[in-house]
């Protein structure tokens, strides 16, 4: 049986999306993407947590809205992490005609788990491409 956690500060959680949610995200992902999971966990976090990591894992000095962490990539036992930083979702998801906090907070998951079946989006076509697949799930 796949192993999921979900962590969500408990002052910010009025806008955060369900466990029950954030599952369904993740086994429409990697069924769509054709993976299958073994452990996914999904930390809510602010921005100082986010850049933190960014900074000790990735030796980047910046904020950034999301980062995933593969932990394992067996096509069937697929093992990673997702930080998503919920301030940045809450001070951007306006510019992003996004409906709600929590669908942003979504979207960041969503993007977080197609870098885990490694997706990229370095290059505009990525970004294009990674930005349907949002949509499609997000959408299921």
């Amino acid at each position: 049986m796949a192993d999921f956690s979900l962590s969500i500060p408990s002052e910010d959680a009025s806008d955060c999306p369900s466990e029950e949610r954030v599952i369904s995200l993740v086994n429409s992902v990697f069924k769509g993407e054709g993976l299958k999971w073994e452990a996914i966990s999904v930390v809510l976090a602010d921005h100082q947590a986010v850049l933190d990591l960014n900074i000790e894992w990735l030796k980047h000095d910046y904020h950034t809205d999301v980062l995933s962490f593969l932990l394992e990539d067996d096509p069937d036992a697929i093992e990673g992490e997702v930080y998503v930083d919920i301030e940045t979702a809450r001070e951007r998801y306006a510019e992003f005609a996004a409906t709600s906090i929590t669908q942003e907070i979504e979207r960041y998951i969503v993007h977080g788990l197609l870098h885990l079946t490694g997706l990229d989006d370095e290059t505009e076509d990525e970004k294009t491409a990674m930005k349907l697949l949002e949509d499609k799930y997000l959408a299921a």
